[in-house]
């Protein structure tokens, strides 16, 4: 299992449509890809649980990613992250 720290800086959090590009780029990974935030943890690849999540801006969420992808999952939730989801 891999995780990593990141801070979310899209200026509305994560909406509908990053929510749904979060669980787009989970769904083309083989791992079990979660994150954790305020001690709840929410299933990546559920635009529902994304949502449920109620991320703002600011808020720091912690990706796990435990799988035979796992590195490359984890890279890849990470970078989607930092570019602001396509915003």
């Amino acid at each position: 299992m891999v995780s990593q720290e990141v801070l979310i800086k899209n200026p509305t959090g994560l909406h509908l449509r990053p929510a749904g590009e979060l669980c787009k780029e989970a769904m083309l990974f083989k791992s079990k890809i979660t994150f954790e935030h305020n001690n709840s943890i929410s299933n990546a690849k559920s635009v529902l649980s994304v949502l449920g999540a109620c991320i703002k801006c600011g808020d720091v969420i912690t990706f796990k990613c435990e799988g035979e992808d796992e590195i490359e999952a984890l890279e890849a939730m990470i970078k989607l992250v930092e570019n602001g989801f396509g915003e």
